[in-house]
């Protein structure tokens, strides 16, 4: 029985890092990258639609990324979504594509995306501490139940405090790789 419960935090555990992961890909650490783009919305026909879904995304090269819209009436809209977002990229707009060049990344641009990415990384901790408290009531209140004894009960909070440890550990690695990422020249 206790062990649905400590199968439930892990999938959701590994749900967070999977977040984690997803959000971290979004900041751009000075290389083009499609994913960069995930979080910008445009305003299309009156919808707010993912850009992906609108458009094409390629990288022709190292430090640039061409947006092709499927409907070039689009094309100011995707402009706009661009300016607007966090990204601070000026797109270049030849009539039928979008051009993106990545500027070198600045001192004082990768200090401020280290904070961005502090800020994700515990917020992604805190989602696992609240996974970690969720699994404990539950267990709790099976032994309250009479489902569980008190030494189960002990060794099944043992068992989620150490799944919430592995987690905790593979966020700080995936940011301390992207902080790495972020810091070379």
């Amino acid at each position: 029985m206790y062990l649905d419960v400590h199968k439930n935090a892990e999938g959701k555990m590994k749900k967070t890092v999977k977040a984690f992961k997803g959000e971290l890909a979004t900041i751009r650490a000075g290389r083009a990258n499609p994913a960069m783009l995930d979080r910008i919305k445009v305003d299309y026909y009156g919808a707010l639609t993912p850009l992906k879904q609108i458009s094409n995304i390629s990288v022709p090269e190292p430090r640039q990324l061409v947006i092709h819209p499927y409907d070039a009436n689009a094309l100011p809209e995707i402009e706009k979504a661009i300016l607007k977002s966090d990204l601070g990229l000026n797109p270049a707009n030849d009539g039928k594509i979008v051009r993106l060049t990545i500027p070198q990344l600045t001192e004082e641009r990768r200090k401020d995306l280290i904070k961005v990415i502090s800020k994700a990384t515990e917020n992604a901790k805190i989602a696992i501490r609240n996974e970690r408290r969720e699994a404990n009531d539950e267990l709790k209140k099976m032994e309250k139940n009479g489902e569980l004894t008190e030494d189960d009960l002990r060794k099944s909070e043992e068992e989620v405090q150490n799944l919430t440890d592995k987690y905790i550990k593979e966020i700080d690695k995936l940011t301390e790789k992207k902080e790495e990422e972020l810091m070379e020249v």
